[in-house]
């Protein structure tokens, strides 16, 4: 799904935040940014232990997310899926592709890899069941130039 338009699976690899909205347990839509990876056609988050995220998980696994669309609105990735709590992902420090992406903005924050997942234990993969994008060739435009 993620990986039949190469273009959605260059934006998601590209942006280090993508917006993650849960439902509480009282029906309040709540939107966090986060650090993500995507793993083929599924999305990767770690969160802290006591986020509130995983009690919206628990009660209502229903999620929307969305990467920011260039400043005039010309282009968007939109996902809904389903997040489950992933312990089988183990530590992020052991995921490489999640230290590669974040590595710089660990350091810039002051974390090493295991700092950060002392902070950010809980992994949850979202798994992907709709998505919609537009204006994709903008958002291309808004990446860096390597990334084009």
């Amino acid at each position: 799904m993620l990986q039949d338009d190469p273009r959605i699976a260059q934006a998601l690899d590209s942006a280090l935040i993508g917006f993650l909205t849960a439902v509480n347990q009282g029906g309040q839509p709540q939107t966090s940014p986060v650090w993500f990876i995507r793993d083929g056609d599924t999305l990767v988050v770690y969160n802290k232990a006591d986020t509130p995220r995983l009690g919206s998980i628990a009660s209502n696994s229903q999620m929307a997310f969305h990467l920011r669309g260039d400043s005039q609105g010309r282009g968007a990735v939109l996902l809904e899926g389903r997040a489950v709590a992933a312990p089988d992902l183990g530590p992020s420090y052991e995921l490489t592709v999640y230290v590669e992406k974040y590595q710089e903005e660990m350091e810039r924050i002051g974390w090493t890899p295991k700092t950060f997942h002392d902070d950010y234990p809980v992994p949850i993969r979202i798994e992907i069941t709709r998505v919609r994008s537009w204006g994709l060739d903008v958002l291309g435009d808004e990446l860096p130039a390597e990334h084009n």
